[in-house]
């Protein structure tokens, strides 16, 4: 595992959303006024590629009905880490939550080139952050 902050790791991830990320089928409603909308597949691999822990899924529901599903984290000591919860309007709520065994790379080919985008944006702006000289608050 890589010695990234957290912060490090969510300003990372945020600053690498785009269209191109997000899950296909969606990418129409995808816009910079809400940039975590459909990322949260790819977010939750590159988090676990960097931090470990648990793939977890719950159910977004709207209106009683189960419309999508939703990805995030867990690490070893049972924090949770959710970078795209924000995505979700009021009408849509997120029930539950089971661990998802993580596929290997050879079966998980739907948004592999969505992942593969994102992780790489993320590993090059995370090496930019370890070039610069630390600011007030690393001091």
């Amino acid at each position: 595992m890589t010695p990234y902050l957290l912060a490090d790791i969510e300003r990372a991830v945020r600053s690498s959303w785009s269209a191109d990320t997000c899950t296909p089928e969606f990418r129409s409603r995808w816009s910079p006024d809400n940039p975590a909308r459909d990322q949260c597949g790819v977010t939750a691999m590159v988090v676990n590629d960097l931090l470990g822990g648990d793939l977890i899924r719950g159910e977004v529901h709207v209106n009683g009905e189960r419309v999508d599903y939703h990805w995030w984290n867990r690490l070893g000591t049972g924090i949770e880490i959710d970078l795209t919860r924000e995505q979700f309007g009021p009408e849509e709520l997120v029930i539950g939550g089971t661990v998802i065994p993580r596929p290997p790379a050879t079966e998980w080919c739907r948004l592999r080139e969505e992942y593969e985008l994102l992780r790489d944006r993320v590993r090059e702006e995370l090496d930019r952050g370890r070039e610069r000289p630390p600011g007030p608050a690393a001091r």
